[in-house]
């Protein structure tokens, strides 16, 4: 018979799989206390600290900045450390991210992820002489790309993303949206570049505007938006 829970108690379901002993993911479900203002990651952590050390997850600053917690819970794309267990439906579940390999439980390889980042160039070129002072630049030139700086690279967009399910190839809306940021940047001289290598196949033009994305991002980045404006750089610039 099914033990009812008590007050204060939460069932938590985790899709669980260890490769040197699983031959497919599985659930496993646990029953924790929690406070008020507890996490979806202070749940995990109580998992892992007092039932089952095995439990394995990705996790560092805890303050959503890092982005390292990035994972599906209750179907959506989240950080567990910025999402509070009381503000869910019960019962809780929580799964790797989609679209990338699963290391363990809830641990996903991320290599790919950052190779495809690596490729739109998402660092500032400028080879013109320094200045004896800042590279500056109004605020309206920094108010272009401010959006698309706030991305912390946890993943959560481009794994919620259609077409980076069905097709490896795609750049995904993360590299994208850390192209944005310098493609738009003042003092920046490699926007050409970057907007021929977005141009490509695997690039921007890949995207479906169905949102998920956006609707994915823990930092509130328009990312669809961002897309949308560096398919038109493209042609604008008739790269």
């Amino acid at each position: 018979m099914t033990r009812k829970l008590k007050t204060g108690e939460l069932e938590l379901r985790v899709l669980r799989y260890n490769p040197e002993i699983d031959d497919a993911p599985h659930w496993e479900e646990y029953r924790v206390h929690y406070e008020p203002m507890d996490r979806v990651l202070d749940a995990l952590h109580k998992v892992k600290w007092f039932e089952d050390g095995s439990l394995t997850f990705r996790r560092s600053c805890a303050h959503g900045i890092c982005g390292s917690d990035a994972m599906v819970i209750n179907g959506v794309n989240r950080l567990a450390c910025k999402v509070l267990v009381k503000d869910l439906k019960h019962p809780i579940t929580v799964e790797p991210l989609r679209g990338l390999p699963v290391e363990k439980d809830l641990l996903v390889n991320m290599e790919g992820f950052f190779d495809q980042f690596k490729k739109v160039m998402p660092y500032l070129v400028n080879d013109e002489p320094v200045p004896a002072g800042e590279r500056l630049q109004s605020p309206e030139e920094r108010e272009r790309f401010d959006d698309t700086t706030k991305c912390i690279l946890c993943a959560a967009c481009t794994t919620s993303c259609p077409i980076f399910w069905s097709d490896g190839s795609y750049f995904g809306p993360a590299a994208i949206v850390n192209a944005h940021r310098f493609v738009f940047d003042s003092r920046d001289r490699a926007g050409d570049e970057r907007l021929r290598i977005l141009g490509q196949k695997a690039g921007a033009f890949k995207c479906r505007t169905t949102f998920n994305c956006t609707d994915a991002c823990p930092r509130g980045i328009h990312v669809t938006r961002a897309i949308q404006e560096v398919k038109r750089e493209v042609l604008d610039r008739s790269i």
